[in-house]
C-alpha cells in the first residue's frame, strides 16, 4: 500500500544503518512487525495458552525434569557390551 508519512529522517537512517535494511520500507515493516510481536507477547503473558491445569500437565514431557531444564530419559539395556574408548584406536589388551 502506498501512502504519505511523516518520519524523523535521522532516526529512520540509524536504524536503516545499524540493522542494514536495504530500504525504507523494509525498515517501517519490520519496526511495525517488532511492535506487533510485542504487542501478541503480552496478550499471552496476560491470557496465557487458555489450558486447564491439567490440559497443561498433560502437554508437558513425562521425562522434563523442571529441576534440571530439560528431559531426562530412562536408560535402554544394550544388546551388546560397549567398546572401551582408545583414543588411539589400538585394541583393547585386556581382552
Amino acid at each position: 500500500m502506498k501512502m504519505t508519512m511523516h518520519i524523523d529522517e535521522a532516526l529512520l537512517e540509524r536504524v536503516m544503518r545499524e540493522y542494514e535494511f536495504p530500504s525504507k520500507t523494509e525498515a517501517v515493516e519490520a519496526a511495525l512487525k517488532e511492535l506487533d510481536r510485542q504487542m501478541r507477547l503480552r496478550d499471552f503473558r496476560k491470557n496465557g495458552l487458555g489450558l486447564t491445569p491439567d490440559e497443561l500437565a498433560d502437554a508437558v514431557d513425562p521425562f522434563y525434569d523442571e529441576k534440571l531444564g530439560h528431559n531426562v530419559y530412562p536408560t535402554r539395556a544394550v544388546a551388546e557390551d560397549p567398546k572401551p574408548y582408545d583414543p588411539d584406536g589400538r585394541p583393547d589388551p585386556r581382552r
